[in-house]
């Protein structure tokens, strides 16, 4: 009983959650896909615990985070247009969450042609809204 009860109680408060991070998550693929890198790599914390881990290892806050992006992407084709999809959200503690998902880069070829694969976040809310500390991202 106590069980259900909890779980009535805390249900909205784990939707909102989820919501405002689905949000940030379409918030920063509509940064990227205006090509403000900057305004994109704002979605991480601007902290040195900050990690990406993709086919390199970057650490650091938003200023190494938007660098590894601007060697990457150099330019608005190499961008393409981000389609995050598939995204699975599930706390962790209090003010952190997993977050799961696929993305896709829609490219023409001269950009480097279309590219997908998947990531697997840690985020947590901020005074700031909710912030990446770890990106784990693979390209197939």
């Amino acid at each position: 009983m106590l069980r259900w009860l909890l779980l009535f109680c805390c249900a909205p408060l784990l939707f909102a959650q989820s919501d405002a991070i689905r949000k940030m998550m379409d918030d920063s693929a509509e940064a990227w896909n205006r090509g403000d890198l900057p305004a994109f790599a704002s979605y991480y914390d601007d902290s040195p615990q900050t990690t990406f881990m993709g086919r390199d290892i970057v650490r650091g806050g938003t200023q190494a985070i938007l660098e590894r992006y601007r060697q990457a992407y150099p330019s608005r084709e190499a961008m393409g247009t981000l389609v995050f999809s598939e995204i699975e959200v599930r706390p962790l503690a209090e003010g952190v969450a997993l977050v799961t998902g696929r993305y896709e880069l829609k490219r023409t070829a001269s950009g480097g042609g279309a590219a997908w694969g998947r990531y697997t976040l840690i985020v947590r809310r901020t005074a700031g809204g909710w912030k990446i500390i770890h990106d784990h991202t693979t390209s197939y």
